[in-house]
């Protein structure tokens, strides 16, 4: 298969037919994962059993991918859960294979191209679920590095290579300390791990790629740019897809963008209100950054809002099948689909197709929608709006907290994590307390001339036993930072972070111990470095009293010259939210919107000619669609 992928689908509604263009991912991804509706637990018989009714029902709409989820080589016996070691099924050169008894069709070495090839035979595309580096299991194991130039093991400087030369033990994955382990990619038996991986990979015939632990808290830049480098030496093309996305930025993305084809800008979305929340300062943020659609691997690459939960599913971290309908109302579902659609966020559907009811059915394939997320551009949040609440504009979730200082009474601190290069990460300054005693402090330009710095107390890294004296040459100069009030107890990055976005509101000081997760550099530069991740501490100022609720709007225009216009009630009450015709002038200068006239989607309510604003009264937690329709 050449690198350039020709094809079109056909999908029934609003737009005749979904022309992808020669570059690889011209249009945001479509398609089903398995983890919301079966965690890891799911077999070859329920895959395949999705698969063909993804093929039947949502291809037609433009779904093309079908997506095993993570753990898919761990064994499904007692014992064996997300973080247990020893489990997995590995072959002689340390890599993962599927477990055969769940997956029997890869018995004899066949890995998953049994699999694949039944998928390719629906009219779709398969991919699946990999973690950071290399497994512990196979470290442990200390299997020998393949060399696919020669089929045998990787030999330099006429050394053997093993999984124990290329394997770092102190940058495990925070979330599965048990299962996974950054490479060195510096060296070329590192290089040449991954290069079998994905090589593997593509003879399996797999087309979809979901790399887990590399991005945002657990930045890995290496690691993803050596991968994306074999991606593109493959003949098969492999969609690369970046999760998850904790504390990522904008400016972390640039980076990455070039390099894969979406990525995770969020925790694990899950269906609860105050997850689909989170996402619409995200979006904003990377909407504004010129981010969707930018250049990316063969191709363009998509900022990803995480997928719908939506249908049949199982609860968070659950080790059985899916049990029960989403908990989000019919407005909230609405909500999520319409911002996804707003920001053109990869849709990726996670309830099981076995359930299927028609109302979630007709959430996922609603023609206006699918049209907006493929073909419409301009998006961005539309700040022009007024309502009948005081509340406006105000931040859901604050971004990743690991610990908050208010500031007077109008402001605090909030500390994060971003890309090192970004201005909110320059600011950190060492002060003497007394002759002992050092602060790692962040000097902040609010007009309150009262405020005092925000500080942590430092320490030298502390060595608790002999073993990890192998460790001290590596950590020389970094430091552990305390809480004022939490004597033993360190700042850390991510080492607790579960896969759920609800985790991340936690402050994250836990007790001191050697882990590169709690492994700071103050830089020359004004920048604090964290060990595990390469990120920095930054700082953001927030309004201290600011409540969850408010308003919010998204504005973009149509391939025929249709504009969209959402309206997002996050508040707790109805609210009548409006703009006016001069405020919409302001965003699109050359429209002439006096000759506008109105359909609202979901109530199919025609407001017929546009004339000095446009009300709508939405209810809690729901949302407005407009197309306007101008001569």
């Amino acid at each position: 298969m050449n690198n350039l992928i020709f094809f079109v689908v056909i999908f029934l509604g609003f737009s005749s037919e979904r022309v992808l263009s020669e570059i690889h991912a011209s249009l945001p991804p479509r398609g089903w994962n398995s983890y919301d509706s079966f965690c890891w637990t799911i077999s070859e018989e329920e895959f395949l059993q999705n698969a063909q009714l993804i093929s039947q029902k949502l291809h037609a709409h433009g779904y093309e991918y079908a997506v095993v989820d993570y753990l898919w080589y761990r064994k499904l016996v007692p014992g064996a859960y997300v973080d247990s070691l020893g489990y997995d099924v590995i072959d002689e050169w340390g890599r993962v294979i599927p477990d055969p008894g769940r997956w029997p069709s890869s018995k004899g070495g066949k890995g998953f191209s049994v699999v694949a090839k039944k998928v390719h035979d629906m009219g779709l595309k398969f991919g699946f679920h990999v973690m950071r580096g290399i497994s512990t299991q196979a470290v442990n194991a200390n299997t020998p590095i393949l060399d696919i130039t020669t089929g045998k093991a990787y030999v330099e400087s006429g050394k053997i290579w093993h999984a124990k030369d290329i394997g770092i033990k102190e940058r495990a994955c925070a979330w599965m300390k048990n299962g996974f382990m950054s490479v060195n990619t510096t060296l070329g038996a590192g290089k040449a791990f991954l290069r079998s991986l994905y090589h593997q990979y593509a003879e399996w015939g797999v087309d979809f790629v979901k790399h887990d632990c590399v991005f945002g808290e657990d930045f890995q830049p290496h690691e993803i740019t050596v991968v994306s480098g074999v991606l593109k030496e493959l003949n098969h093309t492999i969609l690369y897809s970046l999760s998850p996305g904790t504390s990522a930025t904008p400016a972390m993305a640039k980076h990455v963008a070039p390099l894969v084809n979406m990525y995770r800008v969020t925790g694990d979305d899950w269906d609860n209100w105050g997850d689909v929340a989170t996402h619409f300062n995200v979006s904003r943020d990377f909407a504004a950054a010129s981010m969707i659609g930018a250049n990316g691997l063969l191709g363009n690459s998509w900022p990803d809002l995480d997928m719908l939960p939506l249908g049949w599913l199982t609860d968070e971290g659950a080790n059985v099948g899916p049990h029960r309908n989403s908990r989000l109302t019919l407005d909230e579902q609405k909500t999520q689909l319409t911002l996804w659609s707003m920001a053109r966020s990869p849709l990726m559907f996670g309830g099981d197709m076995r359930k299927l009811d028609n109302t979630t059915y007709g959430l996922i394939t609603n023609p206006i929608l699918l049209e907006i997320n493929s073909f419409s551009s301009n998006n961005k949040e539309f700040p022009y709006i007024t309502s009948t609440t005081e509340f406006q504009f105000l931040d859901q979730v604050p971004k990743i907290q690991t610990r908050t200082q208010n500031m007077g009474g109008s402001e605090k601190l909030v500390v994060g994590l971003s890309s090192c290069y970004v201005p909110e990460a320059k600011g950190w300054f060492s002060q003497m307390v007394d002759t002992n005693l050092e602060q790692i402090c962040w000097r902040w330009g609010s007009r309150n001339k009262k405020a005092k710095p925000f500080c942590l107390y430092k320490t030298e890294a502390f060595l608790q036993s002999d073993e990890d004296v192998e460790y001290s040459e590596k950590y020389r100069g970094k430091i552990h930072l305390h809480a004022s009030n939490r004597e033993g107890f360190c700042f850390d990055t991510s080492s607790k972070r579960k896969r759920t976005s609800k985790e991340h509101k936690r402050a994250s000081f836990s007790p001191c111990r050697l882990d590169a997760n709690q492994m700071w550099e103050l830089n020359n530069n004004g920048t604090l470095m964290n060990s595990y991740s390469g990120s920095c501490a930054s700082m953001k100022v927030m309004k201290a009293n600011a409540a969850p609720g408010g308003i919010r709007s998204w504005i973009a225009t149509g391939k025929k010259g249709e504009v969209y216009l959402a309206y997002f009630n996050l508040n707790l009450t109805r609210t009548v939210i409006s703009t006016t015709v001069s405020d919409l002038s302001k965003v699109f200068p050359t429209i002439n919107f006096g000759s506008c006239s109105c359909k609202e989607v979901w109530s199919r309510k025609d407001y017929g000619s546009l004339q000095h604003s446009l009300s709508a009264s939405v209810d809690s937690h729901g949302c407005a669609l407009f197309i306007l329709t101008c001569t």
